[in-house]
């Protein structure tokens, strides 16, 4: 097939096209170097230096044998959005390309227009793309489980079935997002609904929880090839953090009480995931939503096993908590549906002992690049 990767310099971007090149899809990349530029702006860093995309192309070419094109440029540019779907007519379309962040996004007025304005106007230009110029082709985009929030009944799949005054209805799962960021994953989510409808668009909406790790089948002998991997507390997600929180003795910043509970999964299960929907497109006309997590965990918890896996490598991890800086429950119900995406053949790669210690033995190796003082900025959602 004819792949076109959307932010595909990002953590999760990058070993997606990897992978899907390794299996020998046509696979083109596009980026504008965003949170680079974000990162550089509010002085964070990745752990390791991350080559650009034309030096990690080269570098997997020489490793795999597989090219990846490769474009750079925006996205929310009607322009240059029409140039790359004019020219590559994909068969696939993977939407990574979106600013990430929950609390950049709750930082100030200027971020927030930022993650508005890029995340929606991306979705928008990539609607219309595929209307005039692949119109068969399966668009899948990476939503978040934080769409739905922590409501006080189970999460469904994206839908929920309604019984009013003695009729019946299926609609969208009611979304009460946490931040700024979570809420334009909201709009985007209506934004492909309502195409889906007028377009007879084929979507698949990921609403996919926190990533951990470092590893994938492509990247285990190569550093360079590694993704972006942050730790500040911008961009990196929580059991990231607590990681290299872990191999620097700075204790782990536990928010509040710790109960806050959120289904997580490896970088591995996450590339399976999207391949897997890639392999089985939705039909047109529709919009297929699954939840894209392997595991629950509350905040407690994971800082708990860090906590176990420094013992066991020989360091002392202490916890801190600190004041919440998010506007959020903090001991909650939570029980989200995932069936989905283990109907379609996800074998899931679980946080055990053994993985949580390879990746925090790995951090410790690079501990020297570790900027201490990006850790905790201080970011209030008040």
């Amino acid at each position: 097939m004819k792949i076109l990767i959307l932010g595909g310099d990002g953590y999760l971007g990058w070993p997606t096209a990897m992978q899907l090149s390794a299996l020998g899809h046509e696979t083109a990349v596009v980026d504008n170097y965003l949170r680079r530029e974000i990162c550089r702006r509010v002085d964070v860093s990745p752990l390791m230096p991350t080559p650009t995309l034309h030096e990690r192309v080269t570098l997997w070419k020489k490793i795999s044998g597989h090219g990846i094109r490769v474009w750079i440029g925006d996205l929310t540019q009607w322009d240059f959005t029409m140039e790359v779907f004019q020219s590559f007519k994909p068969d696939a379309v993977i939407h990574y390309a979106e600013q990430p962040s929950a609390p950049y996004s709750m930082m100030d007025r200027r971020a927030a227009s930022l993650t508005l304005h890029n995340n929606l106007m991306a979705t928008l230009n990539i609607v219309f793309a595929v209307r005039d110029f692949c119109p068969d082709a399966h668009i899948v985009k990476l939503g978040t489980m934080g769409e739905y929030g922590t409501p006080n009944i189970d999460i469904e799949e994206g839908w929920i079935d309604i019984e009013h005054k003695g009729r019946t209805q299926k609609f969208l799962y009611p979304r009460q997002a946490g931040s700024l960021y979570h809420t334009t994953k909201i709009m985007d989510t209506d934004l492909l609904w309502f195409y889906v409808r007028v377009y007879g668009l084929a979507v698949t909406d990921l609403m996919q929880g926190p990533v951990y790790g470092l590893f994938t089948e492509e990247n285990r002998e190569h550093q360079a090839l590694w993704p972006s991997f942050n730790y500040d507390e911008l961009f990196g997600t929580v059991l990231n953090r607590f990681l290299v929180q872990a191999a620097i003795g700075y204790p782990l910043t536990v928010y509040g009480k710790g109960g806050q509970t959120r289904g997580y999964l490896n970088i591995m299960d996450t590339l399976n995931c999207v391949r897997l929907c890639v392999e089985n497109p939705a039909p047109h006309g529709s919009l297929r939503i699954f939840n894209q997590f392997t595991e629950t965990f509350s905040v407690n918890q994971l800082a708990e096993r860090v906590c176990a896996s420094g013992s066991r490598l020989g360091i002392n991890v202490t916890i801190q908590t600190i004041p919440n800086p998010r506007v959020e429950l903090e001991d909650h119900y939570y029980n989200p549906m995932h069936t989905g995406l283990l109907s379609l053949g996800l074998e899931p790669h679980y946080l055990t002992e053994e993985r949580l210690d390879k990746m925090l033995s790995t951090v410790l190796t690079y501990r020297e690049h570790i900027r201490k003082e990006t850790i905790f900025r201080g970011v209030t959602w008040k």
